[in-house]
């Protein structure tokens, strides 16, 4: 036992080299303590290091992920824009179409007039006879 700094006096001297012999025993409680954590530090390193592999393909895939979501979001927008295009021109047809039948409606309706006033006509010349 290293007793270093003895004072005079019995207390003294007795308080020292227990300091001492616990600064021992806690060094060599020390390097137990590292041994024992020891695996424990290992594993979490190697957690850690497992956790940034992680990280990092995760990363990855939101990338690649992104990339074929906005090829996707691509093609939806596209297929979007000519649905639209053929609605406007469907659209389009379709208004023609109903000008042209309105037109046709009203040169019946006119000829409808005239022949109904015709045949009023010739049905009061015959009742005149």
């Amino acid at each position: 036992m290293e007793a270093v700094g003895l004072r005079i006096g019995p207390n003294h001297a007795f308080k020292v080299l227990v300091i001492g012999v616990g600064k021992r025993k806690m060094a060599a409680e020390s390097n137990n303590l590292e041994e024992i954590l020891r695996p424990f530090y290992q594993r979490a390193s190697e957690a850690e290091d497992r956790l940034a592999r992680l990280e990092a393909s995760l990363s990855r895939n939101k990338e690649s992920g992104n990339d074929e979501q906005l090829k996707l979001v691509g093609e939806i927008q596209s297929q979007l824009e000519n649905v639209k295009a053929e609605q406007l021109a469907e659209r389009e047809k379709a208004v023609n179409e109903i000008r042209k039948l309105t037109a046709e409606n009203a040169k019946l309706e006119y000829r409808i007039i005239h022949l109904l006033r015709a045949l009023k006509e010739a049905d009061s010349r015959l009742a005149a006879k």
